[in-house]
């Protein structure tokens, strides 16, 4: 049986980010709580932002939301939204920001603690249509979490593990790819390669979901074709728009379920004292998981560089390397600064990631060690 939905409402274009104004009054929201990092703020994109509303909308700061999203700073977005009074978020910046909005739109209709909500805690039924109401506005093309039903969030206990609910989709979806002219390269990089990843890995899930496949093709083409011009040119518009819609269309076909890409990415964003990006280490696990689930996923790898304008032979997992190598990110793990000691752990907690469910091929403990050191 397939479970096809389609998904929430979405503006996007450049300045989509004037119908703010309209679209939390659409939804009622009235005194929002803002959801984003402090360098989003000192980008001057919170200024745009906000630029665009009237006064009769009172907002209040949260700007506190760190690289990797934790239940610490979402407690303490909560506070926030309480002493505000707040009757929705807006939360603006990349993944981190929304999926830090996500749980705290949890934590103020839901009672605590945060992490019974979590999938792997069995929480995914105790999500209900309470949670408070979000408008996304995302300043990066990466995650897709705008149009995304789940949060990744380090919990207290120190695992990075996922909230799941159709009811986390945010109600309105503001991309405007004005908001990424300018990223810088590195973060371009990062981010894009994130979405690709995304197109590829959903692609490849073995679960049936044909409109999903044929978006996550749509967005794997996109990114093949513009990543490397939005990377060598920040103000490159038609490049903008279209890893932005990458993006998003890698996380419309999230439904499918991801893989061991993310079921290995996931543990490692946990180490909270490397702050590792978590579309870099999707860019760098990548090649290692394309060339073991090489094989096992039928004809897909030909359909995918039909897509991406590639040879039918092409060894994808090569030419993911090559692409990393061109616009700028690490050759692996080590170069992350991923020290070997971690990786008997980390190969514990993937295969107790939601996406391993979803993998092609799942690798068992001792194949996932062996996975993370061929990553390196």
């Amino acid at each position: 049986m397939a479970l096809i939905t389609y998904l929430t409402r979405i503006q996007f274009d450049f300045g989509a980010i004037s119908l703010l104004p309209e679209e939390l009054k659409l939804i009622g929201v009235q005194r929002p709580l803002i959801v984003t990092d402090k360098g989003v703020v000192a980008a001057g994109l919170l200024e745009r932002v906000t630029g665009t509303l009237p006064a009769t909308v009172a907002t209040a700061l949260f700007d506190g939301t760190p690289a990797n999203p934790t239940e610490r700073a979402a407690l303490a977005a909560l506070d926030a939204y309480r002493a505000h009074g707040a009757d929705g978020i807006i939360a603006i910046g990349g993944g981190s920001s929304m999926d830090l909005a996500k749980a705290v739109a949890v934590l103020a209709t839901h009672e605590p603690p945060l992490v019974q909500y979590a999938a792997a805690e069995g929480g995914v039924a105790r999500i209900t249509a309470r949670v408070a109401p979000i408008v996304a506005v995302p300043t990066t093309a990466g995650t897709g979490s705008e149009v995304g039903r789940g949060a990744i969030i380090i919990f207290n206990d120190g695992r990075k593990i996922g909230l799941i609910s159709p009811f986390l989709l945010p109600k309105v979806a503001i991309c405007d790819p004005e908001l990424t002219l300018g990223l810088p390269r590195g973060l371009t990089a990062g981010t894009g390669m994130d979405a690709l990843t995304h197109c590829v890995e959903t692609f490849l899930s073995p679960n049936v979901n044909p409109p999903a496949d044929a978006i996550a093709l749509d967005g794997a083409r996109r990114a093949a074709r513009f990543l490397v011009r939005a990377v060598e040119d920040g103000q490159d518009r038609e490049a903008r728009w279209n890893m932005m819609m990458a993006a998003m269309e890698g996380a419309m076909a999230f439904q499918k379920g991801l893989g061991a890409v993310h079921a290995m990415s996931h543990p490692l964003g946990s180490l909270e004292e490397l702050k590792l990006h978590h579309g870099t280490l999707n860019a760098v696990i990548l090649p290692t998981i394309l060339r073991w689930n090489d094989g096992h996923v039928g004809d897909k790898y030909a359909r995918l560089c039909e897509a991406m304008d590639l040879p039918a032979d092409t060894d994808l997992a090569r030419h993911v390397e090559q692409l990393n190598a061109q616009v700028g990110l690490p050759s692996g793990l080590a170069a992350m600064g991923v020290p070997s000691q971690v990786l008997p752990r980390m190969s514990e907690a993937a295969i107790k990631d939601h996406c391993h469910l979803t993998t092609p091929r799942q690798p068992t403990v001792e194949e996932y060690h062996a996975l993370f050191l061929q990553a390196m």
